[in-house]
């Protein structure tokens, strides 16, 4: 017996459906440069964060701290991440994107632009604003999200 196919009608299923699109287009970029949500996630928080410690890595992505020593030994293998120890105090060490690091994780913002750019594309600029003004009044009610 064959299932039918789900159908895609509602508002928050379309909605749901953008967000595979956009996430899809991610991990395949992720992918590309054999980097995990994790390391993508750490290695973009460290260029912008130079210099942060492991404990500010594991509460911004809300993880335990030997889950961050293992993705950052991970990370340096590659020789993306290094560890600097802070005033000859070993036990203090800072985290910090090496240029191969910040040169592998360069392009994601520009390719998930373009990715909503392709998401968009079929919506003229009226129908666009029309969109953000609808999505604005929908996630004004919404909790904020927490990095």
């Amino acid at each position: 017996m064959n299932t039918p196919e789900p159908s895609l009608t509602s508002s928050l299923d379309l909605m749901r459906w953008v967000g595979w699109a956009q996430r899809k287009a991610g991990e395949d970029w992720m992918r590309e440069r054999e980097l995990s949500f994790e390391q993508s996630f750490v290695l973009g928080y460290l260029r912008l964060n130079p210099g942060a410690i492991q404990r500010d890595i594991a509460e911004i992505t809300r993880t335990s701290a030997a889950s961050v020593s293992s993705l950052l030994t991970g990370l340096e293998r590659r020789g993306l991440v290094e560890r600097r120890t802070e005033n000859g105090d070993s036990r203090s060490k800072r985290i910090h994107p090496t240029p191969a690091g910040v040169e592998l994780i360069a392009g994601f913002d520009t390719a998930m632009a373009g990715v909503s750019e392709t998401i968009l594309a079929p919506l003229d600029q009226a129908e666009r604003a029309t969109l953000q003004t609808l999505l604005e009044k929908i996630t004004a009610e919404l909790p904020q999200p927490t990095r």
